[in-house]
């Protein structure tokens, strides 16, 4: 998902709040028409003024790139309304909430928010929810539009021969890591609290004394549903956890709860919202089982004896990560991370866990850790791990034998590029567009102004 800079954010939103002061007070004058949308000259003088305030360089005249840029945005978003293109209420104000809080900390309070912004809170989130709703919305037509494009290793190549050598990227230090993960063993006391806890919850809310959504606000340990009410939001099978999307396709009355489901994530209740076709929307309250101090300090004396067995060449650490490593993710690739962000087994220092990082940091290739506790990152369980360094890989200019991923991802930037940039110059052709005359002497990157 693309997040949006602090800064833009802001300026945008403080754009918004003096147009609407100028739409209050003065005729608003029209620059340019899309379809049925206008484009307002205080729009453009908004956005110049925060390209300013960002220091932002563009190539070109500002008063030429922000219209036509603007005038793009309403071709898509008229496309993402033909497509009745869907964004998740839920995502948009998980992002909006996540934003706020972001304004919040950077400015200090809420009042002070509301002061930077002119607007009191309500409208601030209105704003920023449609902002972020048309991004997503552009994000979206773009995906379908390019979704079909997949480079082959020959077209790769061709096109690596044809990047200037003074083109091709720097690629950052990377490193190769394996990790052998243990799970502690939770005590069965442990889960059946969890399980009771939850029976509890399932009653209240049968019974009509507790609304599921509240309950979720209150209890559910999920923090990305918690605070709507345990609402996930319309998603397809394929998606969900198969434990849990079995359970929530097969209810079909939104008053009743599910019986207890266990995931990789834990335990949930769940109460279905709408079914739509292959989709499905439901609420869940999510606990997790904890881990006992005396479990983890007896995971890592036993992962300490693996390290040792290890070193003593009683086996491998390929061997160990198969046989033992409970990272299912890691475990049949001979323990090496697989990098969710690239696909590969690469990774640049930042993107490693913070935990791994600091630690692959000051290693030598060939080199095991001491065993560590790490948080899992979606089940936010204690696990205990040990690391090795397989490879580092200096900072260099890209080349195709070591950066092949790299550079078919270039290639397939640059495809996605073309296909976007030429949607836009047939999208024209059907699209009414005018344009006052102050602007028709602008060098543009489309041809809006008919010849």
């Amino acid at each position: 998902m693309k997040k949006f800079h602090f800064l833009t954010l802001m300026c945008m939103l403080v754009s918004c709040a003096l147009t609407a002061v100028a739409q209050n007070n003065v005729a608003e004058e029209v620059a340019w028409v899309v379809g049925d949308e206008p484009i307002f000259k205080s729009d453009i003088e908004e956005q110049y003024l925060q390209l300013q305030y960002e220091r932002h360089h563009l190539d070109g005249n500002p008063y030429c790139v922000i219209p036509e840029q603007m005038a793009i945005d309403k071709l898509f978003l008229h496309q993402a309304r033909i497509d009745t293109v869907e964004i998740q209420n839920s995502q948009v104000m998980h992002e909006v909430d996540s934003r706020i809080n972001y304004f919040i900390a950077n400015l200090g309070s809420k009042e002070k928010v509301e002061e930077y912004f002119h607007k009191p809170m309500p409208q601030l989130r209105e704003k920023l929810a449609d902002m972020i709703r048309d991004q997503y919305s552009i994000q979206q037509v773009q995906s379908n539009l390019t979704k079909k494009v997949k480079a082959t290793p020959a077209e790769v190549r061709k096109y690596f021969s044809t990047v200037p050598a003074d083109s091709l990227p720097y690629i950052p230090r990377q490193v190769e890591v394996q990790i052998i993960t243990i799970n502690p063993v939770i005590p069965q006391q442990e889960i059946d609290e969890v399980k009771s806890r939850l029976r509890d919850y399932a009653q209240r809310i049968t019974s009509g004394e507790s609304e599921f959504s509240t309950m979720a606000i209150l209890y559910s340990e999920d923090p990305a549903t918690a605070v709507y009410g345990g609402e996930t939001g319309f998603q397809s099978r394929s998606v969900l956890l198969p434990e849990y999307a079995t359970a929530a396709f097969n209810l079909n009355d939104t008053k009743k709860v599910s019986n207890i489901v266990e995931t990789d994530d834990g335990f949930h209740i769940i109460q279905l919202i709408e079914k739509r076709g292959d989709r499905i929307n439901t609420r869940h309250i999510l606990l997790r089982p904890k881990v006992s101090d005396k479990d983890l300090t007896d995971a890592i004396t036993r992962l300490d004896s693996v390290r040792t067995e290890i070193q003593n060449g009683k086996f491998t650490f390929e061997q160990a990560a198969l046989y033992i490593s409970q990272d299912k993710d890691s475990r049949n690739n001979n323990g090496i991370m697989l990098n969710e962000k690239t696909h590969s087994n690469r990774f640049e220092m930042a993107d490693l866990p913070s935990e791994v990082g600091k630690l692959v940091n000051t290693m030598q290739e060939g080199e095991m850790s001491q065993p560590f506790v790490m948080k899992n990152a979606q089940t936010q369980r204690d696990q205990v791990c040990i690391v090795r360094l397989q490879k580092r890989i200096e900072g260099h200019k890209a080349d195709l034998a070591e950066d092949y991923q790299t550079l078919k991802s270039m290639y397939e930037n640059h495809k996605k590029a073309e296909i976007i940039d030429n949607w836009v110059k047939e999208k024209q052709k059907s699209t009414y567009v005018y344009i006052e005359d102050n602007w028709r002497d602008c060098e543009f990157r489309y041809p809006w102004i008919k010849k």
